[in-house]
């Protein structure tokens, strides 16, 4: 027996009217409109008239289309095989919504963020999505190369990982009693470093947590927020700081913070270190040796019983005052 035809002229289509490939989509579909997905896009998004109508509509079937699997605009097509026309109305072909997502601008998915923000609140304040949240909570940073092909791809170039692709910045939220989800995203281009960009998300990432019920009514639950050596830096430290949550980030260890061995790998809680130790240009990853994600600067800390107070300036042979003789000697 032999396949009478090769594999590239061979298609499939779900085309039975009384069945759908997808029978999980509906109550996902009612799930989203009981937390008003519609409504949120309606009063949040504002794109031109040409290309840009009837978003309400064309922004659920995208998601839908991706819950469903769809991974290009060609795959949103499944969304009208079989008996979808009979479950869902308004369902858009894929021609239409590819020219609905070519009209939007930088500012456009600025405001797709506040709704998945908005959307994130609602499930998990409606359903278990993240069971003990307000107990504890992880919020996780990183970063993903992924591969794209073809020489006309916007943004497509080399990063640390050696594959040609986007560079997509993702934080997510879980607890130890729940799965991960998406907090924030960024897609950004395939060369840029990975912690460009991460003090801004972290800090939307952990305004999106807390509005999911992370920490509890009034912050008495944790939020601890983990991240590898990319994201050691002063910005990204500071937003933790200023959102009041704990951070975990894996820093390279050195003589200036203790310990004999400068290629061991360790961690520091940022909320335990003083301000006076977070300098920004200390903590700031060293751009100098290949854009190695672990390569770090000191981050150094006041030496004990030193005065921090400068010595005022004095006029021309004056007497020095003892506190500078201390520094002379010191220097000596």
């Amino acid at each position: 027996m032999q396949v009478s035809h090769t594999l590239g002229n061979v298609s499939a289509v779900f085309d039975d009217p009384n069945l759908v490939s997808c029978a999980g989509l509906p109550p996902v579909v009612v799930l989203s409109e009981r937390c008003g997905l519609t409504d949120l896009v309606a009063s949040r998004l504002t794109l031109p008239a040409l290309g840009g109508v009837n978003a309400h509509l064309k922004i659920p079937a995208l998601v839908a289309g991706m819950v469903a699997g769809a991974d290009s605009i060609d795959g949103m097509d499944l969304l009208r095989h079989g008996g979808m026309g009979r479950l869902f109305a308004g369902v858009r072909p894929p021609s239409t919504l590819g020219t609905f997502l070519r009209t939007f601008t930088f500012g456009h998915v600025r405001q797709l963020d506040n709704v998945a923000t908005a959307m994130l609140a609602e499930p998990a304040h409606r359903t278990p999505l993240l069971a003990g949240a307000d107990q504890v909570a992880y919020v996780d940073v990183d970063d993903t190369v992924k591969a794209t092909y073809g020489h006309a791809k916007q943004g497509a170039g080399f990063g640390y990982s050696g594959v040609k692709g986007l560079n997509a910045l993702i934080a997510t939220l879980s607890t130890p009693l729940s799965a991960s989800v998406i907090c924030a995203a960024r897609l950004r281009k395939g060369s840029t470093n990975s912690a460009r960009g991460a003090a801004k998300l972290v800090a939307e990432a952990l305004t999106a947590a807390k509005a999911a019920g992370a920490g509890g009514p009034g912050g008495t639950g944790l939020i601890i927020l983990r991240a590898d050596s990319a994201f050691y830096s002063y910005d990204v430290i500071a937003a933790a700081r200023r959102a009041m949550v704990r951070s975990s980030i894996t820093a390279r260890t050195n003589p200036a913070l203790g310990g004999d061995r400068p290629h061991r790998t360790g961690r520091l809680d940022a909320h335990h270190l003083p301000e006076r130790g977070l300098r920004r240009r200390r903590a700031a990853p060293d751009q100098r040796r290949g854009d190695r994600r672990d390569q770090l600067h000191g981050v150094h800390q006041p030496t004990q019983g030193r005065p921090h107070r400068r010595p005022a300036d004095r006029a021309p042979r004056q007497t020095p005052q003892p506190e500078e003789d201390w520094h002379r000697q010191r220097r000596r």
